[in-house]
């Protein structure tokens, strides 16, 4: 009876090890997980505010399926929030910009770029992607895989301030009260 015990135990260690070593999924770095079947906050995109218009009889003809004025359009709006005319990106690159497309790219450019990088940050994440037994448990492995990358805003910030460049006043560094 104890010999079929340790037999099954054996068994059950090998799957467990076995699963915690597949690769073929996507690493996931940073585990987070909902334990409810709520609403996804997140999916939820307010639409944006009614106007009452200037002149009822020079509104326009109703077109349906197409864009309304009060669908959001959040990459227009980054644009608009950030000075530029969202209108412009639509025609493409202006001739005033040509120079600096020029200066950007005059060691050369890659057309393929963005699948390189996607390949690039998939095997990163591949290789820090933790341990067998991190892997089988869920544990959070984000911060110690990015941990090299990191930057910290409080050592730059006084880095900046000995080499007298102005900066603008920071929160001050969590100290716990004592």
């Amino acid at each position: 009876m104890r010999a079929v015990g340790v037999k099954i135990l054996v068994i059950l260690l090998a799957v467990t090890v076995v699963t915690g070593c597949s690769r073929n999924k996507e690493p996931k770095l940073l585990n987070i997980s909902s334990s409810t079947q709520g609403p996804d906050e997140f999916g939820i995109l307010p639409n944006k505010p009614l106007q009452e218009p200037e002149n009822y009889t020079a509104l326009p003809a109703p077109t349906p399926g197409a864009a309304n004025r009060v669908d959001v359009t959040p990459n227009d709006d980054a644009i608009a929030a950030l000075g530029g005319n969202p209108a412009a990106v639509a025609r493409g690159i202006p001739a005033s910009d040509g120079g600096l497309i020029s200066h950007a790219s005059r060691y050369g450019r890659s057309s393929s770029i963005r699948q390189q990088l996607a390949q690039e940050d998939l095997n990163f994440r591949r290789r820090k992607d933790g341990r067998v037994l991190e892997r089988i448990f869920n544990v959070n492995v984000y911060f110690r895989a990015y941990r090299r990358q990191s930057l910290n805003q409080y050592n730059e910030l006084e880095r900046f301030r000995r080499l007298g460049v102005r900066t603008p006043s920071a929160p001050p560094d969590y100290v716990e009260n004592r």
